[in-house]
């Protein structure tokens, strides 16, 4: 009996934290983006771009590695390493 009350104890140290991480990273955040004057709006909208990223129709219609690499969006991607 007292086995399973050490693993509980442990899971609920674990649980706490958990949050407390959850806690100090949004935290973070928010400084992050009061430091930076970033929006939330900015910072969803690049992520979608990010995601959208490579259902670009451009990558599908290049025939050779040259025109594959000329597709690199840098405002989304910056510096492309390729080149």
């Amino acid at each position: 009996m007292a086995e399973n009350t050490d693993h509980q104890g442990h899971l609920k140290s674990l649980a706490e934290q958990q949050q407390i991480l959850a806690s100090e990273i949004e935290s973070k955040q928010r400084l992050l983006l009061k430091v930076t004057g970033a929006s939330t709006t900015d910072i969803v909208a690049k992520k979608q771009a990010l995601r959208d990223a490579p259902a670009d129709s451009s990558i599908d219609v290049a025939i050779n590695e040259s025109q594959l690499k000329s597709q690199w969006n840098t405002s989304i991607l910056g510096t492309s390493p390729y080149s």
